[in-house]
């Protein structure tokens, strides 16, 4: 009996720590599984963004997104290039789906971008089905933009693509800023309320694209 009792709480012990081993290790493989899929998900937005350069009429650098501002009333980026790499203040910066804002403050080896969502940002778009235009203004909301200056009697309609106008001389004409999710028009006033949901992906994009348009080539 002392045998037996000694040989069967070897063997459990033996058990609990194979199976303690075999959690580790099938921890370290789901770890291991996440890590590749999370790989696989940038390669595939990395092609994405690459492939959307050769539908560009500018020359474009790729940048990373190394930070985010701590502040919620504030949508900007932090991006791992700066004056170095020629970028500049007022630069469009964009991902493979369209406008997500411009460059606002530059230093050597770093620079900081404001998100079209941002409060204070607005940027001239035109609807791409018939030219109407008008005025985007961020709204302090990642998914929402507040569309300005359209009468209540203007041709929009929700799932319009709206889209740079290129007036301004700031944002080149034609990138894709947003689609129209809402039209509102009361009677008796005279702008109907438009809101509109942002192309790019302001929230998850890790790799964006700086613009330089041909005069801006020259520049710098």
């Amino acid at each position: 009996m002392g045998q037996w009792t000694e040989t069967h709480i070897q063997s459990r012990s033996q058990l609990l720590e194979e199976n303690e081993r075999l959690q580790r290790e099938n921890l370290l493989q789901r770890g291991r599984s996440h890590q590749m899929a999370s790989l696989q998900a940038e390669n595939v937005r990395l092609r994405a963004l690459l492939n959307s350069t050769a539908l560009l009429r500018d020359d474009v650098l790729v940048a990373e997104l190394i930070g985010v501002s701590p502040d919620p009333e504030r949508h900007q980026l932090i991006l791992n290039k700066g004056q170095g790499d020629g970028v500049f203040v007022g630069q469009p910066l964009i991902d493979a789906e369209g406008l997500m804002g411009q460059v606002v403050e530059v230093g050597g080896l770093n620079s900081r971008a404001l998100l079209i969502t941002d409060a204070t940002h607005s940027v001239p778009i035109q609807v791409n089905r018939n030219g109407v235009r008008a005025i985007a203004e961020g709204t302090g909301a990642l998914g929402s933009l507040d569309i300005k200056h359209v009468s209540a009697t203007t041709d929009i309609q929700v799932g319009d693509l709206l889209v740079t106008s290129g007036l301004g001389g700031l944002f080149p004409a034609g990138y894709p800023v947003a689609v129209v999710k809402e039209v509102e028009r009361d009677p008796g006033e005279t702008f109907a309320r438009v809101l509109a949901v942002p192309s790019a992906a302001l929230d998850r994009t890790r790799h964006v694209l700086l613009v330089f348009t041909p005069h801006d080539t020259q520049d710098n």
